[in-house]
């Protein structure tokens, strides 16, 4: 079968992580930029679906220059190629453009049977993408799995709920998105770091994909940030001291902030 990955690069959240000043919109190069860590478990499902069933793992990230190290990060755990959508057009493109972008990445690539994502981002956090995406793609969308199986033509999925587990199917080809319970993905060996450099990487940008600069970015944007501040600074705790009657005091304090 062959499977589509989308991923992404994004700030380490052990980062400091900031908004531009020009447009408020993140600066990654203020921070360390890796390979989302949902993304790695994307690839890991991929994997492990193509070591069961056969066929070729794509990647396809959208993103700046940088991004190619994300993207050697999932061709060394394995995948087979990558496509890498970069252009300044696409600065500060929302959730709808984004995915839009991806719909037509996807449609470059030949007989797929799976696109895979991660449920979401830990940068913008919209969760929304794999859905907007299987829409555009007119493809059943089997989201927020800790769990996929492929049994001939069908994708069966396992969906965790405050309620319970939901198991869910639909035929492919099919849109799915995975959460952190999924798997635990690999660590690149040094003979797949290696390999990773020999690995075809399309680079491809709006016009090539037939979408009109003027659709993505911040013109295209349905929102915008009009003004953003940095979090203030932590203030000092209030400390108390336990004369016998240190849990009174506790108490007191959570009422007076309303905790209790």
């Amino acid at each position: 079968m062959n499977i589509v990955v989308l991923v992404k690069q994004v700030p380490d959240t052990w980062s400091e992580r900031k908004l531009t000043d020009a447009d408020h919109t993140l600066d990654r190069e203020s921070a360390d930029a890796v390979l989302d860590e949902i993304n790695e478990r994307a690839v890991e499902e991929a994997l492990l679906l193509q070591e069961a069933h056969g066929g070729e793992v794509t990647v396809i990230a959208m993103g700046p220059d940088r991004a190619t190290d994300a993207i050697r990060k999932a061709l060394s755990m394995g995948a087979d190629k990558a496509i890498h959508v970069s252009d300044e057009a696409l600065h500060g493109s929302d959730v709808l453009a984004t995915a839009k972008v991806l719909a037509k990445a996807i449609g470059t690539v030949e007989n797929v049977d799976l696109v895979i994502a991660g449920n979401e981002a830990t940068d913008g956090r919209a969760g929304a993408v794999p859905a907007i995406l299987a829409e555009l793609l007119g493809l059943p969308q089997v989201t927020q799995l800790r769990k996929v199986t492929v049994e001939g033509t069908t994708i069966k999925g396992e969906r965790e709920t405050d309620e319970g587990v939901a198991f869910l199917e639909a035929s492919l080809p099919a849109v799915v998105s995975v959460t952190e319970k999924i798997n635990e993905p690999r660590y690149p060996s040094f003979k797949g770091i290696m390999a990773a450099k020999k690995k075809p990487v399309s680079t491809l940008s709006v016009a090539d994909l037939g979408i009109d600069a003027s659709e993505v970015g911040l013109s295209g944007a349905w929102t915008q940030v009009l003004e953003a501040a940095p979090k203030p600074p932590r203030s000092a705790g209030q400390r108390v001291e336990d004369g016998g009657d240190g849990g009174s005091k506790i108490a007191e304090f959570l009422v007076g902030q309303k905790l209790i």
